[in-house]
C-alpha cells in the first residue's frame, strides 16, 4: 500500500449482491474502526460507476467490504487490478474459486480435505425429482451467507420446489449433520475454532438476526477435531490462494470422531462487523478490531 502518512482508504460495500444489507453493515463497522486508527476513510457504495467513481476519489488502498457476488467473486478485484488501486483480501482467481462451490470442492479433494458428496444440476432437474437420495441440501452455487438454502429431509414427499429467483445451476449436496464449526485464518496463521449453537439450521437469520444464534470459544470439543479445523482451515486457505483474511466453515458429526469433520466452504470476505465470526477469533487472540481492520489495510496490495 502507499507509503503516505495518512493514506485515503476506500471502503467499498453495499452493491448488488443478495449480500447487500450485510455488506453495508460490514463496510459502516470497518470505515468507524479505521477512522478510529487514524485513516483517511471514504465510504462507496459500489454500483455500476463504481471504476469512475475510484478514478475520481483516487484511493491509497480499497478495503473490500463487499460480499456474495461481484464482490466476492473476482470481478471487483478485476476492476481493482486493471485501476492499479492496491485492495484487501483475496486475488481475482482465488475469489472466483471459494465462491464457486463446485470448484470449492474440487480444490478440497485434491488438497486431501474431507467433503460429502455433491452433484451439479440445473434448478428444473431439481424441482422435477430426487437427483440424489435424501437428506440432502439444495443451494445456489456461487452465493454465500447461506442465502437460498433448501434442507430435503428423509422424510420428504418429494423434490424442493425452488424459488424462482434460485440460479439455473444448483448444487445438490448430501446432507451433514452435527455440530457447526468455524476458523479464521488471518494471513499464514488459523485463530482459533468457534462453535456455532443454534436451534435449527444456521441459515442466513441465523446468521445475521440477534437472538439466532451463539457463538462459544474456543469450541468445547476433542483436541483432534479442535487441531484439524485448524489445520484444515489454513490449508483450505492456502489451496485455493486466498490472501488477508479468510474463514472456512465445517459441520461435525460427534458420533462419529475426527471422521465424521467435513468442510463446507472458505468465505474470502467473511463478515466483518465488531461481533462478527472473524473478528470475535481475532479478539479472542489479543487483536482488537481496529489494529484488524488496520492489518488488512497494511497487507493490501494489487497482484494477490
Amino acid at each position: 500500500m502507499s507509503s503516505r502518512a495518512n493514506p485515503k482508504v476506500v471502503v467499498l460495500m453495499g452493491g448488488p449482491s443478495a449480500e447487500r444489507e450485510v455488506s453495508l453493515s460490514t463496510g459502516r463497522e470497518c470505515a468507524s474502526a479505521l477512522r478510529e486508527a487514524g485513516y483517511n476513510v471514504i465510504e462507496v457504495d459500489a454500483d455500476l460507476n463504481v471504476a469512475a467513481r475510484l478514478q475520481e476519489i483516487a484511493p491509497d488502498v480499497v478495503f473490500n467490504a463487499l460480499h456474495g457476488r461481484w464482490g466476492e467473486d473476482g470481478a471487483v478485484q478485476g476492476i481493482l487490478e486493471w485501476l492499479r488501486i492496491p485492495y484487501t483480501h483475496s486475488g481475482i482467481l482465488a475469489s472466483a474459486l471459494a465462491l464457486n462451490k463446485l470448484r470449492t470442492k474440487e480444490i478440497y479433494r485434491k488438497a486431501g480435505l474431507p467433503v460429502m458428496q455433491s452433484v451439479l444440476a440445473s434448478a428444473d432437474e431439481v424441482r422435477a425429482a430426487h437427483v440424489m437420495a435424501p437428506p440432502y441440501v439444495a443451494k445456489p452455487y456461487n452465493e454465500g451467507s447461506s442465502v437460498g438454502i433448501y434442507i430435503v429431509h428423509e422424510s420428504a414427499n418429494g423434490p424442493p420446489q425452488l424459488s424462482a429467483d434460485m440460479p439455473q445451476q444448483v448444487m445438490v449436496e448430501a446432507f451433514a449433520p452435527g455440530r457447526e464449526l468455524t476458523t479464521a485464518v488471518m494471513g499464514d496463521r488459523a485463530l482459533t475454532v468457534t462453535d456455532i449453537i443454534t436451534d435449527g439450521w444456521y441459515d442466513y437469520d441465523a446468521k445475521y438476526k440477534p437472538g439466532r444464534s451463539r457463538h462459544a470459544l474456543p469450541a468445547d470439543i476433542p483436541a483432534d477435531v479442535f487441531d484439524a479445523c485448524m489445520d484444515y482451515a489454513l490449508r483450505a486457505h492456502r489451496a485455493i490462494g486466498c490472501r488477508g483474511m479468510s474463514r472456512t466453515d465445517f459441520r461435525w458429526d460427534e458420533t462419529r470422531g475426527l471422521d465424521g469433520l467435513i468442510l463446507l466452504e472458505t468465505n474470502t470476505q467473511p463478515g466483518m462487523t465488531a461481533t462478527s465470526l472473524a473478528p470475535e477469533q481475532a479478539a479472542h487472540v489479543g487483536i482488537d478490531f481496529p489494529r484488524l481492520c488496520s492489518w488488512l489495510v497494511e497487507d493490501a496490495s494489487c497482484d494477490r
